[in-house]
């Protein structure tokens, strides 16, 4: 009896780490597919499709009694959506990825909560009230953590290996030495991209927040989205990739990493982060947050012999804390606000996902959690 006890207990943090895990062989998948020649823009569009197919089947035979109907405005907002994420933030992160490295984009997506926290207050979705400790901690830590965004973006450092060994070492610092110039700028250039694509994730969880009251069908609009996605990015696709070739998929990287993405990062952790919320709540979700980070830069240095600099170190540290300083902030307000019996509107969500759980509806984490079903929601993780 005991020992079923304890694994109860567990179960929400074994499930946790194990999502995590996913993320993070997305982004090793995802980096390995793009360095093997394959276009970002085709590889959104794949992603979305086999998203749908994991995901409508669910959504089709959960919510057949409960869908809303369709109208002119949710359409709308369903386009701006598919926009947002599919086309926009996704485009910008694999790009910024491939200038920098997959550690350090897994690294900035610990920013998303602070930006969708200043996009909140911006559409007064969130309140701030300096008289209160809970806000000043947000306020606090959303400052950190931009700071912490600068310090990746404007220090790169020296190599730090984290590693007792670094596979090709020898071969990659030379080409490292020859191209410094090159690196450095692309460097720059990537981790804008990223920060940008950042800034149009969040604008999706305020728009998909405000599409939720109008069609609060979680599973039908996480279908429609990735339809709208698929279709948008489908368009941008034909337009920016000319040659017709690269869209053959073989049974090589490029296959796994649209499946990898669109199922696991979509239908799985869907499914896993649903559980998590509804026992534990979003805050306990984006607490794990910076696990995917340390994951990702592990694998990365060992698959894709990936160095990691010290500016980012120092700028995920920061990050890190600023982060779980809003965190605090968020959990010492949803108990004041339990105690008054109110309701928050400010959409929180986890970037280390990427992808389709990103299509999955937002709950706040300042939210009563006497409402999991009305805004149950999944926290994403990278595009």
């Amino acid at each position: 009896m005991e020992l079923s006890q304890m694994l109860n207990k567990l179960k929400p943090y074994l499930a946790i780490i194990s999502l995590q895990f996913g993320y993070a062989g997305m982004y090793i998948v995802t980096m390995v597919s793009l360095k093997g020649g394959m276009s970002h823009w085709i590889l959104v569009v794949y992603r979305h499709a086999a998203a749908i197919l994991a995901v409508a089947p669910f959504a089709l035979i959960l919510e057949r009694k409960t869908r809303p109907k369709m109208t002119l405005s949710i359409f709308l907002k369903v386009l701006l959506l598919g926009f947002l994420e599919p086309v926009v933030d996704q485009n910008l992160y694999y790009v910024g990825m491939t200038y920098t490295s997959a550690t350090f984009a897994s690294a900035t997506v610990n920013v998303l909560p602070a930006i969708t926290f200043i996009m909140a207050v911006i559409f007064r979705l969130e309140k701030v009230n300096l008289k209160r400790g809970a806000s000043v901690a947000k306020v606090i830590g959303t400052a950190i953590t931009v700071s912490g965004a600068m310090v990746m973006t404007l220090y790169k450092g020296p190599i730090v290996n984290i590693l007792p060994y670094h596979p090709g070492g020898d071969q990659h610092h030379h080409n490292n030495a020859t191209t410094s110039t090159d690196n450095q700028q692309h460097w720059v250039t990537g981790t804008i991209l990223l920060l940008c694509c950042i800034c149009s994730w969040s604008a999706f969880f305020i728009a998909q927040s405000i599409t939720l009251k109008e069609y609060p069908a979680e599973l039908s609009l996480a279908a429609l989205i990735c339809m709208a996605g698929m279709v948008e990015s489908g368009v941008v696709a034909l337009i920016m990739e000319r040659d017709i070739s690269a869209w053959a998929l073989g049974f090589d990287s490029r296959l796994l990493a649209a499946v990898y993405s669109g199922v696991v990062c979509s239908g799985i952790a869907y499914y896993i982060q649903s559980v998590i919320i509804k026992a534990r709540g979003p805050v306990f979700l984006t607490a794990f947050t910076p696990l995917s980070m340390v994951i990702t830069a592990v694998l990365a240095a060992i698959i894709l012999a990936e160095q990691v600099h010290l500016g980012s170190l120092i700028g995920a540290a920061v990050i890190v804390i600023g982060l779980y300083s809003v965190v605090w902030g968020k959990s010492k307000e949803q108990k004041y606000l339990n105690e008054k019996g109110e309701d928050s509107e400010l959409p929180v969500v986890d970037k280390n996902n990427s992808s389709i759980p990103n299509y999955n509806p937002v709950v706040d984490p300042l939210e009563q959690t006497s409402k999991p079903h009305k805004n149950s929601s999944t926290l994403h993780q990278e595009p």
